[in-house]
């Protein structure tokens, strides 16, 4: 069975935009082919659960996974950091053999 965890400081972050937002269930996680090392993760709001998603849950929020996205970003932990003026999702994913420069996009 696949596993990802969610961090304290994501969380937060996903508290807060739902909240901003005043609906949802959470985040949604997929992977799309993209930039110069071949995937790259795309993030939305979840409304509703789609039925193939995957829910994970942690510290009272979700973060649905699509199907074609939860192989390579099983083992995975969902953190959300400050750095400077730069505020992102950043994924601790065990999967990823190589990223670009940039980190914008990986490969597995």
């Amino acid at each position: 069975m696949a596993h990802l965890t969610i961090t304290d400081a994501a969380a937060e972050q996903i508290r807060r935009v739902l909240a901003e937002r005043g609906q949802g269930l959470g985040l949604r996680v997929s992977v799309k082919p993209s930039g110069c090392s071949g995937y790259s993760y795309v993030l939305d709001f979840a409304d509703e659960a789609a039925n193939d998603d995957t829910c994970f849950e942690e510290h009272g929020v979700k973060v649905f996974v699509a199907p074609d996205a939860l192989e390579m970003l099983d083992g995975s932990e969902v953190d959300y950091v400050n750095e400077g003026l730069n505020r992102y999702f950043r994924f601790n994913n065990p999967n990823v053999k190589d990223q670009c420069g940039c980190g914008e996009s990986f490969s597995v």
